[in-house]
């Protein structure tokens, strides 16, 4: 069964159409710029173009870089603060004039992971980490989402974990891999004593160069890459429609 999902992150907006029976996208992902402010309005604009370009018709499921609560924001860390309080999927419905669905978008790319991609099968606890221009999670427990787990946010030497040790921050700051990859112990560290995961998958885009820093991480918990590399949002924010049918 077909189902567009869409990612919406801090940077870029990512859409395409998902078989969400095999957790497969059906298409090269269209992609835009986050527009700047990423205001309620500006979004909402870009979400309905990518719609309407794809000439989609149906359902379509989004991942959000926020904590979802009945489908209204909660949070802002990297987009614009007006989203707080904001009714996602009421605005998505209007703007597309489509049946929408809102998650979390690290939830998101977990989802698909643990359905079709790393975490497969694995009934252990498994965190799934998104490393980009922030730090999404997602934890799971025999397969089970605990939503809205927001580590990004985290304290970490004065400040949030993102700001510390996201991909982002290694680009800003040139960092070499190994010197970023010490950051990102320090943070491993730290949520392995509070949470005591068995496997950590590691998503976003810089998963696709996993043999870059991979090698300088040091884990209690087995570490992989994302199987669904930068494409698990997406194909968890289709899926995710399925579920909310249940």
């Amino acid at each position: 069964m077909p189902v567009l999902g869409i990612d919406i992150g801090g940077s870029a907006i990512k859409a395409a159409v998902v078989d969400v029976d095999r957790g497969m996208l059906l298409e090269a992902p269209s992609e835009v710029e986050t527009p700047q402010p990423a205001t309620p309005g500006a979004v909402a604009t870009v979400v309905a173009r990518l719609v309407s370009d794809l000439d989609w018709q149906g359902r379509v499921g989004l991942g959000f870089p926020a904590v979802i609560r009945e489908g209204v924001v909660g949070t802002a860390a990297n987009i614009d603060k007006s989203w707080v309080g904001v009714d996602a999927v009421s605005l998505f419905c209007a703007a597309t004039s489509r049946e929408c669905v809102v998650l979390n978008d690290a939830d998101a790319a977990g989802l698909a992971e643990m359905r079709f991609g790393a975490g497969r099968g694995n009934d252990a606890t498994v965190l799934v980490l998104t490393l980009g221009t922030g730090i999404g999670s997602a934890l799971f427990y025999r397969q089970q989402l605990f939503p809205n787990l927001e580590l990004g946010s985290f304290p970490l030497n004065g400040m949030s974990a993102e700001e510390f040790a996201a991909a982002s921050i290694r680009n800003k700051e040139k960092l070499s891999w190994e010197d970023w990859a010490a950051r990102l112990n320090h943070f491993f560290n730290r949520i392995e004593r509070l949470l005591s995961p068995e496997m950590m998958i590691i998503g976003g885009g810089v998963s696709q160069r996993s043999e870059s820093f991979f090698p300088y991480l040091n884990t209690r918990a087995r570490l992989v890459p994302a199987k669904l590399l930068n494409g698990a949002g997406i194909v968890g924010a289709a899926c995710y429609t399925t579920i909310v049918d249940r």
